[in-house]
């Protein structure tokens, strides 16, 4: 028993950029900052806003992975842009 990700959300092993599609941004996401690739029409959304205020307010602009991190559970990210799509 499991569950599937949305086709628009893709879990990505590599920390590399070069798999990032045009149009879509990695994210890391979860106390073991798993890395997500999201389409940026995400960022216009006002419950991703929320992410984004909670990712200002921990991290500012400097983020320890390189790339924007989201402090929140991988299963609220999932919940959140479960939604969005």
């Amino acid at each position: 028993m499991g569950f599937r990700l949305p086709s628009i959300i893709r879990r990505s092993s590599s920390s590399k950029g070069v798999d990032v599609p045009k149009g879509y941004l990695a994210v890391y996401v979860g106390d073991k900052m798993k890395r997500f690739v999201i389409p940026v029409s995400y960022l216009s959304q006002t419950s991703f806003q929320e992410l984004l205020s909670q990712t200002e307010e921990q991290y500012g602009y400097d983020h320890p992975m390189g790339g924007l991190t989201i402090p929140c559970r991988e299963d609220v990210f999932l919940d959140i842009t479960s939604q969005l799509n």
